[in-house]
């Protein structure tokens, strides 16, 4: 089994060198706050909290947000008013595309826009 939101979160905070009182204030929440979701004593964060922490931390936001099985609003936004969007996630989850499959994809659309 991988690791939980919380440690994972825990082990990318202390390889930056941030204090939780440090990262809380960064990210407008209470310093127990971080402490409670490193331990995994509560719900994990909303997707747009996550954005925020990766941001203080300087990740990519889907590191911690594919743990969360959360998206952003922007991305639910997004999703929710675009039937093409809708089709095109609809026809890629039948497929059960492997990590490396979507990355290519990724990749692929991408180059679309050069």
């Amino acid at each position: 089994m991988g690791q939980t939101f919380g440690e994972t979160l825990r082990e990318i905070r202390r390889a930056r060198n941030i204090s939780q009182r440090e990262l809380a204030e960064k990210v407008s929440v209470d310093f127990s706050y971080i402490s409670k979701v490193e331990n995994d004593r509560i719900p994990t964060p909303s997707a747009d909290t996550v954005e925020r922490i990766c941001t203080v931390l300087g990740v990519p936001s889907e590191i911690l947000l594919s743990l969360t099985g959360k998206i952003t609003s922007e991305a639910k936004q997004m999703l929710s008013t675009s039937e093409a969007a809708q089709k095109f996630v609809k026809h890629a989850q039948t497929m059960n595309l492997t990590d490396d499959e979507w990355q290519r994809l990724t990749r692929r659309l991408k180059s679309l826009r050069k």
